[in-house]
């Protein structure tokens, strides 16, 4: 296993910054564990927009380097979170940012949405066939929210895990590799709901013209539903809380971070959660029917 680890987490998302709000806590506790985190990014993120004035030359309707700002962004919030390996799907610019469902730039040459599902698998079936790890982590089939390049990051992360087990797929590579647990991003409504209360009570002291509403949150589900929580308590628990905020810090461009609470390029302020949450989608669980796993590698053969 080329010396890795005991323990393998791989992370797919679709744009930097996606791994930073919805797995920040999560990958800065297993990094610091000593698991190897492992996260692939689908695209550049180039169609964003831009919230800081000072930079809103690089939009893709001026200059269209948003793109390579956001690599380096993305780097700088990996090293605040201890994640070492962190790489695009296919190479850095392979699939362009799609943008919002039903732009037109949803069909642009290299957009991501319009990409052929096994094609872009197969870069990914070559991280899993490399890395081997027990536990992926994606988004739900709506990716979160129903924008194009998170849907299309739940195909190819779904369909790379099959590919990755079967024996007679790419035997160039490495044997196949049958990934143990698939778990989505989620957020319990309760958690949700506890969150824009105490972001309400807090009045003013959001710097942001408005607030957000619970269903902005990409992911929510009924409590029953969510099957693992990841956080942790006392100083280490802080520890990770202030590194996924520093990491959300990092993609200046998309994300403006106060205290608990951030807003994205629509300035609506949403709160900031130091627990994140995930239901198992496959493989087997690692805690009592009604029960909360508290480590994704529960049950896992280590």
């Amino acid at each position: 296993m080329n010396g890795l680890p005991a323990r393998r987490l791989l992370l797919v998302h679709a744009h930097p910054d996606d791994e930073s709000i919805n797995n920040g806590v999560t990958m800065a506790k297993y990094a610091a564990e000593g698991a190897h985190v492992a996260l692939v990014t689908c695209t550049l993120g180039e169609e964003g927009e831009v919230i800081p004035p000072g930079l809103a030359h690089l939009a893709a309707d001026r200059e269209d380097t948003l793109g390579t700002h956001r690599v380096g962004e993305l780097a700088d919030a990996m090293r605040e979170l201890g994640v070492t390996d962190h790489r695009f799907l296919g190479g850095p610019g392979r699939f362009r940012d799609s943008g919002m469902m039903g732009a037109e730039q949803n069909h642009r040459p290299g957009a991501f949405w319009s990409a052929d599902v096994d094609e872009a698998a197969a870069y990914l079936v070559e991280v899993i066939r490399e890395l081997r790890p027990q536990v992926l982590v994606t988004y739900d089939p709506q990716g979160g929210y129903g924008h194009p390049d998170h849907v299309q990051a739940h195909r190819v992360a779904t369909r790379a895990a099959e590919l990755a087990a079967e024996s007679t797929y790419r035997r160039d590579l490495e044997g196949p590799h049958a990934i143990e647990k698939l778990y989505w991003n989620r957020v319990p409504r309760s958690v949700v709901e506890e969150g824009f209360a105490r972001l309400r009570a807090a009045g003013g002291e959001a710097p942001f013209p408005g607030l957000a509403q619970p269903d902005d949150v990409p992911g929510v589900v009924a409590d029953e539903r969510i099957t693992a929580e990841i956080g942790g308590d006392g100083t280490a628990g802080e520890a990770f809380v202030a590194a996924k905020s520093a990491a959300m810090r990092a993609h200046a461009t998309q994300i403006a971070v106060d205290g608990p609470f951030f807003a994205l390029s629509n300035d609506l302020a949403q709160p900031l959660f130091a627990r994140e949450y995930y239901e198992l989608a496959a493989g087997s669980p690692g805690a009592p029917a009604g029960e909360r796993e508290r480590d994704l590698f529960a049950g896992v053969r280590v």
